[in-house]
C-alpha cells in the first residue's frame, strides 16, 4: 500500500481565504508550481546557508514584503529560504532513511543493521533514545517546543503543547492503534479516548433510536435496526440492569440472558473492528501524557523484534533543538519546463521539496512563496497517510480560557507568530489532509 500518494482531489475546491487551515499531517514530498521561476532557491551562497542556520537556532523572525523584486538577489530570502528546511531527527544514522517507518522494510532491506543481532547495543540506542524523548517532552511542557512526533513502525504519535489545535492543555494522539496496544495503555492507568468510535457510536445510537420510533409505529414487536446489517456497537452499560424491562414484562426467566463472557466477546469484536484504521485514533491529555512518555520508554512492542526494522528505535520528529538531536535539512530542487497551453508551450517552474515536511515547515515554504512569487502559485501535497488523522478537533478547551494568553506564552517556542498564529486553531480537515494548494492575488483555495 502506498501511504505517500495524494488522494483524489474534489471537484470543488474551498473558498478563497488569506490563510489555508492547519495541516497535522507530515508531508513527504511537496510540487510547488508558478510562472515565475524558482532561481532564488538554487546554489545558495555559503554566507545565506550558515545565515539560515544562524536564523533557526536564534528563531529569528523574518518578515518579507508582500512582492520580492528581484528575489534572486534578495539575500534575505534566500536566508529564510534555508531557515524554513531545517528539521531536528534522532536517532541520526545516515545510511538509514529513518521516515517514514510505517511500511518501510521493504525500502530498508538490505541495508547494515549492526544492532540486530546485538542486544547490548540495542540497549545503548534505546538509553540515548529515551534520553531524547525525555528532552523533547520537557521542552513542550516548558512551551519551548510547540510540538514533535514518536513515528514508530506500527504507530505515529503527536505530542502538541498546550495552546496549539484549539487544546489548552498538552495533548498526545496516537494512530493506528489496536487492541493491544489500548489494553496494555489501560493496564498502566493511562486514560485515553477514542474520538471517532465515540462520534460513530453516537451517531449508531440516534440512527437506531430513529429505526426504533419507525418499527413501533409499523409493529408491535419492537426491534433494533443496525446500519449496513451491523449489529449496533454495545454500550459500556451493558449488564444485568440493561435486561430490568424483562422483569416489568414478567418473562424474565423465559429469555436467556448473554453472560458476562459473551458480553465481553461481543464488546471485543467491536473494538478489534477498528484496529489499524484511522477510527482507532486515542487522544491522551494532560498530565497522562507524562504517564504515556513512561510508558513508551518501557514499552517492549515500541521496537520490531524481526525484520529490516529490528532493534531500532522510533524516529523522532521536532521543529527544534533538543539533547541528541541532529540537524537536518529537507532537501529542495527547481525545475523547469515547458507545458501545452492551448497550441503555444509556456514556461513553468517547478520547486520540490523532499523530507519529512512537517507543519510549520508547510507553512514557513507558503510565507515565502507568497513574497517571492508575487503572490501567485500552486502547490501537490503527497501525504503519509497514516498520520492525516491528526487533523481531527478534539475539542478540548475550558470554555474560561483565554486562548490569546494560552499563545502567548508560545512566543519562545521557535515558531514564526503567523505559523504560531496558524497552527492554535481548531483543527478542520478531520480525517483528511490537504492534497492540492493555490493562490491567487494572495489568496489560498484548496482541496483535501
Amino acid at each position: 500500500k502506498d501511504f505517500h500518494s495524494p488522494a483524489a482531489a474534489p471537484e470543488v475546491p474551498s473558498s478563497p481565504r488569506h490563510e489555508f487551515p492547519a495541516d497535522w499531517s507530515i508531508k513527504t514530498r511537496l510540487l510547488f508550481m508558478s510562472s515565475q521561476p524558482f532561481t532564488w532557491a538554487e546554489h545558495l551562497k555559503a554566507q545565506e546557508e550558515a545565515q539560515g542556520f544562524v536564523q533557526h537556532c536564534r528563531a529569528t523572525e523574518t518578515n518579507l514584503p508582500q512582492s520580492v523584486q528581484e528575489p534572486k538577489l534578495s539575500t534575505e530570502l534566500r536566508c529564510a529560504f534555508q531557515q524554513s528546511l531545517i528539521y531536528w531527527l534522532h536517532p541520526s544514522l545516515p545510511w538509514l532513511q529513518l521516515f517514514p517507518r510505517i511500511g518501510a522494510d521493504r525500502k530498508l532491506a538490505g541495508k547494515a543493521t549492526p544492532w540486530s543481532q546485538d542486544e547490548a547495543l540495542q540497549q545503548v540506542l534505546m538509553s540515548d533514545w529515551s534520553v531524547s524523548f525525555t528532552s523533547l517532552y520537557n521542552l513542550l511542557k516548558a512551551k519551548l517546543c510547540p510540538y514533535f512526533y514518536v513515528c514508530t513502525y506500527q504507530f505515529t504519535v503527536l505530542f502538541r503543547a498546550a495552546g496549539l489545535a484549539g487544546s489548552d492543555i498538552i495533548t498526545a494522539v496516537i494512530s493506528p492503534t489496536t487492541r493491544g496496544l489500548r489494553e496494555a495503555m489501560r493496564n498502566e492507568g493511562i486514560e485515553f479516548s477514542l474520538p471517532l468510535v465515540e462520534e460513530n457510536r453516537t451517531r449508531k445510537q440516534k440512527n437506531s433510536e430513529v429505526s426504533l420510533e419507525t418499527e413501533a409505529a409499523n409493529s408491535l414487536e419492537v426491534g433494533v435496526s443496525a446500519e449496513d446489517g451491523e449489529e449496533p456497537a454495545p454500550s459500556d452499560d451493558d449488564d444485568d440492569e440493561s435486561f430490568s424491562w424483562l422483569e416489568e414484562m414478567g418473562v424474565q426467566d423465559k429469555v436467556k440472558k448473554p453472560d458476562a463472557i459473551s458480553i465481553k466477546l461481543r464488546k471485543e469484536k467491536h473494538e478489534v473492528q477498528v484496529d489499524h484504521k484511522p477510527e482507532s485514533l486515542a487522544v491522551v491529555k494532560g498530565t497522562n501524557t507524562f504517564t504515556l512518555l513512561n510508558f513508551l520508554i518501557n514499552c517492549k512492542s515500541l521496537v520490531a523484534v524481526a525484520g529490516a526494522q529490528a532493534g531500532l528505535p522510533p524516529t523522532l520528529l521536532s521543529p527544534v533543538a533538543f539533547r541528541g538531536g541532529t540537524m537536518q535539512t529537507l532537501k529542495a530542487r527547481s525545475i523547469n519546463a515547458k507545458a501545452r497551453v492551448h497550441l503555444a508551450y509556456e514556461d513553468i517552474f517547478s520547486l520540490e521539496i523532499v523530507g519529512p515536511i512537517m507543519p510549520h515547515s508547510l507553512h514557513s515554504l507558503t510565507m515565502l512563496l507568497r513574497s517571492a512569487q508575487r503572490g501567485a502559485f500552486s502547490a501537490a501535497l503527497y501525504t503519509h497517510e497514516p498520520t492525516s488523522v491528526f487533523n481531527t478537533n478534539l475539542d478540548c478547551v475550558s470554555p474560561a480560557v483565554n486562548q490569546e494568553t494560552i499563545c502567548k506564552d508560545l512566543h519562545t517556542c521557535g515558531l514564526h507568530p503567523k505559523t504560531l498564529d496558524q497552527l492554535s486553531q481548531h483543527p478542520t480537515l478531520g480525517k483528511s489532509s490537504i492534497r492540492f494548494l493555490e493562490m491567487k492575488d494572495y489568496a489560498y483555495t484548496w482541496k483535501s
